[in-house]
């Protein structure tokens, strides 16, 4: 019993500490639109629609907003109670699936300050965090963590690959109060540090001493030309010499061409420069080291990760393809719940919806094999249909061959008639039978 009631006191504690601020899986159809609000900064914003798209685990379930015109901005923003992250931990959470095989666009959020006029939100609003997915081209696919810290973005001194399939993937930012964090793609780590060692929060802990010096004595030669070392009476020869098998044209003219002289070629004997052996240095003293001092300029900070008034989270970015599909966003103080949510959700349709893409795809193949071959058949009956047509202009050819040899029947000369009849022999007849045109040339044969 003892036992018992202590794990209903964990439970009970866990259950306080656990708060969701904000969560949005699109669940209602189109009651999100009184939730989001779309920012009329431009006139020419993109249009975002409720979709599962193409290809889902759930089509009710795996409904999202998705991006819906090409090499277009888009500004959209959600509204929750505001909060303070102080002393706590903080997940921002939610799901991308880049179904269209994006090209170049954002796929991240923006955590606003509560005081964000969300009509009036663009690319230069200031924000708290900014964080998920970029792509563009082959060079950049990455996963943005960039922190406001006094006014002034930070972007992470680590590149953290993103994943650039066509599929669902949830990513998740962990900020802790002992300013660490932790960055999870589909619930798994990609990434840890302190915020103080991986962005340039803060001025360094250390400088070079500026009194500091290195002395004039200082070798820090580890090697040096041995000064017994001479250099051999033989070494120097020319690098190129004449080639002596090359032999003067006999028509060469001196008056013409001047003095003729052999090209040159490579001299087998050519050692190059020369340079003495190299010996350990006596006087070595290692390579110095500028000397260190603490920064008179840095003061540490504690409260880096915190933020005062956490209360809008918004999509600001920018696609050349559009198709993309944002869904289950989450954030709460609690670890283990984000890591529960994702499973409960993407955990549950991600198999589904890799299955249904495969089908899809293995569907599109065939039916691209079948349209091959097809091709490929008619191509085949095109050519034979080509070979007949040749086949009858042969023929007809022929006939008027024969029909031309016959007008010339004038007379039984011999000449004409060996002629006849060996034009009637040698004919390229076609479908014509042979034993015809022995009949029709025969009467002029000798």
């Amino acid at each position: 019993m003892q036992v018992l009631g202590v794990v209903a006191v964990i439970l009970a504690i866990y259950c306080v500490h656990a708060t969701v601020y904000f969560r949005e899986e699109f669940l209602d159809g189109d009651e999100w639109r009184s939730r989001w609000v779309n920012s009329k900064h431009k006139s020419d914003y993109g249009e975002w629609k409720l979709t599962a798209g193409n290809f889902y685990g759930d089509a009710e379930k795996d409904k999202g907003l998705q991006t819906s015109q090409d090499a277009r901005f888009y500004a959209t923003s959600a509204r929750f109670e505001p909060f303070s992250n102080e002393g706590k931990s903080l997940v921002i959470q939610f799901s991308v699936k880049h179904e269209q095989k994006i090209d170049c666009g954002g796929g991240y959020v923006k955590v606003f300050p509560a005081d964000l006029d969300q009509t009036a939100m663009h690319g230069e609003s200031s924000y708290y965090i900014m964080f998920g997915p970029d792509i563009c081209g082959y060079s950049t696919k990455k996963v943005h963590v960039i922190f406001n810290y006094k006014g002034k973005n930070h972007l992470i001194k680590k590149e953290i690959k993103c994943k650039d399939d066509e599929l669902t993937h949830i990513y998740t930012l962990i900020l802790n109060p002992d300013q660490t964090y932790e960055v999870k793609i589909d619930n798994e780590k990609v990434e840890s540090g302190s915020l103080e060692e991986d962005w340039d929060f803060l001025p360094p802990k250390k400088i070079k001493d500026p009194e500091a010096k290195k002395p004039e004595d200082w070798d820090d030669r580890a090697k040096i030309d041995d000064a017994d070392d001479t250099k051999p009476e033989e070494w120097d020869k020319p690098e190129n010499i004449p080639d002596p098998d090359a032999k003067k044209p006999e028509d060469w003219d001196e008056d013409m061409d001047g003095e003729w002289e052999p090209p040159m070629i490579p001299n087998p004997e050519y050692k190059g420069e020369w340079k003495p052996k190299q010996i350990d240095n006596p006087n070595y003293k290692g390579s110095w080291v500028h000397p260190e001092i603490d920064n008179p300029e840095y003061s540490p900070d504690s409260t880096i990760y915190k933020f005062d008034s956490i209360g809008v989270l918004g999509l600001d970015l920018w696609q050349v393809k559009s198709g993309t599909i944002f869904d289950n966003f989450l954030i709460t103080d609690d670890v283990k719940e984000a890591e529960d949510i994702a499973n409960e959700t993407w955990g549950v349709t991600k198999e589904p919806e890799k299955k249904m893409k495969q089908d899809q795809d293995d569907l599109k193949r065939k039916e691209e094999e079948e349209k091959t071959k097809e091709q490929a058949t008619e191509a085949d009956e095109d050519d034979e249909v080509d070979d007949e047509d040749e086949d009858l202009e042969e023929e007809e050819e022929t006939k008027d061959d024969m029909e031309e040899i016959l007008s010339l029947r004038s007379g039984h000369n011999t000449t004409w008639g060996h002629l006849y009849c060996s034009v009637g022999l040698q004919a390229d007849v076609g479908e014509l039978s042979f034993s015809f045109i022995l009949v029709m040339i025969l009467p002029f044969c000798p």
